[in-house]
């Protein structure tokens, strides 16, 4: 992955502002050295009103990406969306990360969790890792170095 070549991301959208749709994408413009495209576009609506019309937008969007982000947190308000978001999904053949739900304790539903191939909470190391490794199939593995001074105990002195 690198800016010639980044990751083609669609997050679950229902074709409506959420505040998890773009904290998602805020989380992952934090993250240093992480390169990708978003392939949803929830403003565009296809002009015809129908739903098969907008099936046929999401299939053409969802089929764009590499990996497909369902926002655990959208799931109540737009379940009929969401479920056929991870259909297509499974259809295209697309990894299917689910993120949990924001700044709560509450459980992924069933429904996506038994679907996805891995939930990942929001931090953005987190997530970039999860993406990296459904995407790309990258190795993430990395450490943390941690340097601290040893206070002086008297019998140092």
């Amino acid at each position: 992955m690198s800016q010639d070549d980044p990751i083609r991301i669609f997050a679950s959208h229902a074709f409506q502002d959420h505040d998890d749709y773009h904290r998602f994408f805020e989380y992952l413009e934090s993250a240093t050295n992480f390169f990708y495209r978003n392939r949803a576009v929830p403003g565009k609506v296809p002009e015809v009103d129908t739903k098969e019309s907008f099936k046929d937008e999401l299939r053409e969007q969802i089929k764009a990406a590499e990996i497909v982000v369902i926002l655990a947190g959208m799931y109540e308000e737009s379940r009929e969306w969401i479920d056929f978001t991870l259909l297509a999904a499974q259809a295209f053949e697309k990894p299917i990360i689910a993120m949990e739900h924001f700044g709560s304790t509450q459980e992924v539903a069933p429904e996506i969790a038994s679907i996805a191939d891995e939930v990942v909470s929001w931090n953005d190391r987190s997530m970039v890792d999860a993406i990296r490794r459904q995407a790309r199939h990258e190795d993430t593995q990395r450490w943390d170095v941690v340097e601290f001074d040893m206070p002086e105990t008297p019998e140092d002195s």
